[in-house]
């Protein structure tokens, strides 16, 4: 029973999935603001909340009947790898995206209202980010899986700088636009992570872990949010090196009399 609702929801998840990654990239590479960069940008973030919400349900299974629903694995990894990777790894992931989704779309929908973003939801989601990728680490040291560790470090800076930003008291005019392109650029990152390193194990077990596969998402993404980032400090006529900006002003001052 547990294999047919697990192979049901691999089906459903890589459907949404597949939307998510091909929708992803209208957004990022279109018109800001315009028609289609709204309508893309909702089909993303619905697929993405899709696609995290039933990587959760499958890691749950996991961990509930790490073999049972993993038959093709048994023989190729133990159970504590299996329990690992495709449960408490992939519980994060999928914690990971579906807060990275519904912070995003807050962000931009609350952009004129920042008390608006400060939901039990969306605040709890924090919250369990934190958690999940705490739990996330600790399995990584007991299974001696470095990678976990590492990733769990994505969830935890996650959550503790979207709680910066949903308190934050007087927050720079753009930075809900940052916090917008952060989250759903990373969402759209963990997309992607999933099709490469999770696939790879079926696919490819000798590459699985390999850092450079699980990088490669990784560093595309932070990429387009660096330049994104600075088009929209430059945009608004803000200095790309605000420390620097505030010195070089500080500099410039005529001296007291």
């Amino acid at each position: 029973m547990e294999l047919a609702i697990f192979h049901g929801l691999i089906f459903v998840h890589v459907i949404t999935g597949s939307a998510a990654a091909l929708a992803f990239w209208v957004p990022v590479l279109g018109r800001k603001g315009g028609i289609n960069h709204r309508r893309w940008g909702r089909i993303f973030t619905w697929c993405v909340l899709l696609t995290g919400s039933f990587a959760i349900a499958m890691s749950l299974l996991t961990l509930y009947d790490p073999m049972g629903v993993h038959p093709l694995l048994v023989g190729r990894f133990d159970e504590p790898f299996v329990r690992g990777i495709f449960g408490w790894l992939m519980l994060h992931n999928g914690i990971l995206t579906v807060n990275l989704g519904w912070y995003g779309w807050l962000c931009v929908t609350n952009r004129r209202d920042l008390a608006a973003n400060r939901t039990a939801l969306n605040i709890g989601l924090q919250y369990l980010v934190l958690l999940a990728a705490a739990v996330c680490a600790w399995e990584g040291v007991l299974i001696g899986q470095p990678l976990m560790i590492g990733l769990s470090i994505v969830g935890l800076a996650t959550g503790v700088t979207n709680l910066r930003f949903i308190y934050a008291r007087n927050p720079s005019p753009v930075q809900w636009m940052k916090e917008h392109l952060k989250a759903l650029v990373g969402a759209g990152i963990s997309v992607y992570t999933a099709f490469l390193a999770f696939g790879s194990i079926r696919l490819a077990p000798s590459l699985a872990l390999h850092p450079v596969l699980w990088s490669i998402p990784l560093c595309v993404g932070l990429s387009l949010i660096i330049y994104h980032r600075i088009r929209i400090d430059l945009k608004a006529g803000l200095s790309i090196w605000p420390q620097l900006g505030r010195r070089t002003a500080r500099a410039s001052d005529p001296p007291s009399r």
